[in-house]
């Protein structure tokens, strides 16, 4: 992690779990991308979501996993294994971005950093005027300009309450999230980082899940889909609890990775570290360290103020190979030998 902030790799972090309800993102999160160190993000809808009770008021306290979720449901008390906070937070908070969300600013098609900015502003907004002390991730992404991917926007209840706005307020309500152009502006932003700003690339995953996997296939996109050739990241650092061997995306190291193109020979060699542990137990001391070095301080990316010239200069590279790419598109499938010429039972005299 040092070596990525001292050799000037552009750095994409990636994390999973219940981070913002554990306080990762007040105690680790905030801070790295306040010193400069995170360039763009991918996490879950529900880490954002969950982020914004702090803002409102309301407080996750410390539970006992074991004292029966029956009780814990009579008594309307949310439980993230030892984290607790009383239902009434849910309700207030999706109060909060069904308010926000019907903003004129948000009335059309775009993808979830769009989405994130601009949630990113009015929050930033709400918390100078409440007067808050302890930002927010969405503000905090917004002041430095940092982009925030969500893969699975739908697996969320920012996204919930888009639902909602959409059943209630009908053709009104005009929010769309478009994933083909999300996928693709994660393919932009790292052709920009490698291409445009000429940085080597480093990614560092809290946990694995799909912020980790939405992040990595930017490059088998970009080199295998669009023919837009690439190295893959060149440094990959990874902390999680699963297991190699039981084949899941989550524990794929960095090896693995490479044979799809994912990440460079380089950093299978000597970029590649796999830190087989609990992200809350672990990352905490890690950005302890890194945060007491005075050294690990630069200005960052800002590369969602650059985000139009990397989807313009993906979209020319594109355009360039279009006569190639055209040849991808179909797939031929020869009839078995001897039926050629046979027609189908199903549509014989037709």
């Amino acid at each position: 992690m040092r070596r990525s902030v001292e050799q000037g790799h552009a750095i994409f972090l990636t994390f999973s779990g219940a981070m913002t309800p554990a306080g990762l993102h007040q105690s680790c999160l905030i801070p790295l991308v306040e010193r400069g160190l995170v360039d763009c993000i991918t996490t879950t809808g529900a880490n954002l979501y969950h982020d914004a009770h702090r803002i409102i008021g309301h407080r996750i306290r410390e539970i006992d996993p074991t004292a029966g979720d029956l009780q814990y449901r009579l008594a309307r008390i949310i439980r993230i294994y030892d984290l607790g906070f009383w239902e009434e937070t849910l309700l207030e908070t999706d109060k909060l971005f069904s308010a926000l969300l019907r903003g004129s600013e948000f009335q059309r098609k775009m993808t979830t950093p769009e989405l994130h900015y601009l949630l990113g502003a009015r929050l930033a907004q709400i918390e100078k005027a409440l007067g808050v002390k302890e930002p927010s991730l969405l503000s905090t992404a917004f002041k430095h300009a940092v982009p925030i991917f969500v893969g699975a926007v739908q697996d969320g209840s920012i996204f919930l309450n888009i639902v909602k706005l959409r059943r209630l307020l009908g053709e009104s309500f005009k929010l769309e999230i478009d994933v083909c152009d999300d996928v693709f502006e994660m393919g932009a932003m790292q052709h920009h980082c490698f291409g445009t700003l000429k940085k080597p690339m480093a990614v560092w995953i809290l946990g694995g899940g799909v912020p980790k996997n939405y992040t990595l296939q930017g490059e088998p996109l970009l080199d295998q889909i669009l023919g837009v050739p690439t190295s893959g990241f060149d440094i990959d650092v990874q902390f999680c609890v699963d297991p190699v061997d039981n084949g899941a995306l989550s524990s794929c190291p960095a090896g693995e990775g490479h044979t799809w193109g994912k990440v460079s020979a380089e950093s299978v060699q000597t970029g590649s570290i796999y830190v087989h542990s609990d992200v809350t137990a672990v990352f905490p001391w890690l950005t302890y360290a890194l945060l007491s070095d005075p050294k690990m301080k630069r200005k960052g990316l800002r590369l969602y103020d650059d985000r139009a010239q990397a989807l313009a200069n993906l979209q020319r590279e594109v355009n360039k190979r279009s006569r190639q790419l055209a040849r991808t598109i179909d797939y031929v499938i020869a009839a078995p030998r001897g039926r050629a010429n046979k027609p189908n039972k199903a549509t014989k005299g037709e």
